[in-house]
């Protein structure tokens, strides 16, 4: 099956750090409000998911979810998380490194498209 997220391995490393040091975490799309569009990385329960949201899949063994409305626009696409320098603009645990997630998105194939991960509701 074709993953819907995928992270890069600089991401991964921090992803790495930071499970080292919170424990076990969790992602969230940002819809583009008050946080810009980053993804958002939090403790494991500390963003609260609920029925209007979606699980993607896992990276690095963390749920990335994302809401409904966010997710009908962004169904024919992958993700793939990346890290850069500079200060993003939200909660996420790795502002404090001086780093921010950001995401690089790209059209699947029609191919692909017959073969994705599936996605989880929260309930």
């Amino acid at each position: 099956m074709i993953p819907r997220v995928t992270v890069s391995r600089e991401a991964s490393d921090v992803i790495s750090t930071l499970k080292a040091k919170f424990g076990e975490l969790m992602f969230h799309q940002s819809g583009g409000c008050c946080d810009g569009s980053q993804p958002m990385c939090f403790e494991k329960g500390d963003f609260k998911v609920g029925s209007s949201d979606v699980c993607l899949g896992e990276i690095e063994g963390c749920e990335f979810w994302m809401s409904k409305d966010q997710f009908e626009y962004w169904k024919f696409t992958q993700l793939n998380i990346h890290v850069s320098s500079g200060r993003g603009s939200s909660f996420s645990l790795e502002i404090p490194m001086g780093l921010r997630f950001m995401t690089h998105s790209r059209l699947f194939t029609e191919e692909e498209l017959k073969n994705l991960q599936a996605v989880k509701f929260a309930e």
